[in-house]
């Protein structure tokens, strides 16, 4: 079986990957093993495997980058793994917060016939549920500046870009907020004490009908800072 189509691998992978995709710092092996929830030998003994395979440059207890080959290999799960994960909200009637376990299981599974087929009938879609960009069959990513909301001084306006969905309860509250990828948001008041983000939501085309000011009179949403450490805003 290829390494590509080796499902631990693929996981691997992937979680290499994802590490990276929204701040610089690599991925060490403790990190991996708590991301994927194994033992720390388990990550040693696949790191070896992953290396000899020419999909991971690492030295020991150092942390690890995807070579070339890798990330290629990586970028081609993610792929897979978004592209279902829209199927299933888009087409399925699932929630955004319920979609990533399955996809977990179906990324394995899926032929390289349906996944193109899935991806034309939802009109080669450039993001997933939650904001994550969607990479191309060329393997090609859509990338906007971006700041994590926690990190966000007061003032800045930007768009949602993405909110993590590794909490499903999280992903809920913050949907009953009417936070979701693609809302505009102003920060009106980090905490001092970094407890707290105070944001406001942009209006949206309709609110603005009655020609007043909705931006003012929208109430603020108070977000705690883990909260907003799941959340990337444009830059």
């Amino acid at each position: 079986m290829p390494a590509s189509k080796n499902p631990a691998i693929e996981d691997y992978l992937k979680t290499v990957y994802s590490h990276t995709e929204w701040q610089p710092d690599p991925i060490t092996p403790s990190q991996l093993a708590g991301k994927l929830g194994v033992a720390p030998s388990s990550v040693t003994e696949m790191v070896k495997k992953m290396a000899a395979q020419g999909l991971v440059a690492h030295v020991p207890y150092g942390p690890l980058r995807l070579t070339d080959e890798g990330r290629e290999r990586a970028i081609a799960v993610v792929r897979r793994h978004r592209l279902i994960e829209t199927w299933l909200v888009r087409e399925m009637g699932y929630g955004w917060d319920e979609v990533h376990d399955e996809a977990e299981v179906l990324e394995h599974a899926l032929s390289d016939r349906l996944l193109e087929q899935i991806d034309l009938r939802l009109g080669r879609p450039s993001r997933d549920p939650h904001g994550d960009a969607i990479p191309a069959a060329d393997g090609t990513i859509q990338v906007e500046p971006f700041l994590r909301l926690d990190g966000a001084p007061a003032g800045h306006a930007g768009r949602v870009l993405r909110i993590s969905d590794r909490d499903p309860e999280g992903l809920r509250a913050l949907a009953a907020a009417g936070i979701a990828p693609g809302v505009g948001i102003e920060v009106e008041n980090p905490d001092a004490s970094g407890e707290r983000v105070l944001i406001r939501l942009a209006p949206h085309d309709d609110d603005l009908d009655g020609g007043g000011d909705a931006a003012a009179e929208a109430s603020p949403i108070e977000l705690t800072a883990e909260a907003a450490a799941e959340i990337w805003v444009t830059g």
